[in-house]
């Protein structure tokens, strides 16, 4: 009885540390906040611009990573608004595989045209 007692003190305590010092836990499968794209975006974008080209059918003088939101999967699926020139964008949706699994990436989804007022959304 007296196991039984310590066993739901300590699991108490574990939850109220919990509670305590988690500050953000990212959600597997849902879409973080909107975050404006850095130098690693815009390298995948880099890495994905001739995919894109080739599913549009267009050539893009202007590629620039503008915001993007992610997605923890078995990997991270990342979801980049692309400036692509006047007023147009695309949305990219690229999965990056585990670096266990190599680490490629690959463009798994386009959505065009999109323009500056479009949010990111799962696509």
């Amino acid at each position: 009885m007296q196991s039984l007692v310590n066993w739901r003190v300590f699991i108490s305590f574990l939850v109220i540390f919990y509670q305590q010092n988690v500050v953000e836990v990212e959600m597997c499968g849902g879409l973080t906040e909107v975050e404006q794209a850095d130098e690693a975006v815009q390298k995948i974008c880099d890495a994905m611009k001739p995919l894109a080209e080739q599913k549009t059918g267009r050539n893009f003088e202007v590629f620039t990573a503008e915001n993007y939101k992610t997605q923890v999967v078995a990997g991270t699926n990342y979801f980049i608004k692309v400036y692509v020139g006047g007023n147009e964008y695309v949305h990219l949706r690229v999965y990056e595989k585990l670096p266990a699994y190599g680490g490629t990436l690959e463009l798994t989804d386009l959505q065009h045209p999109k323009t500056q007022n479009d949010s990111i959304e799962y696509f």
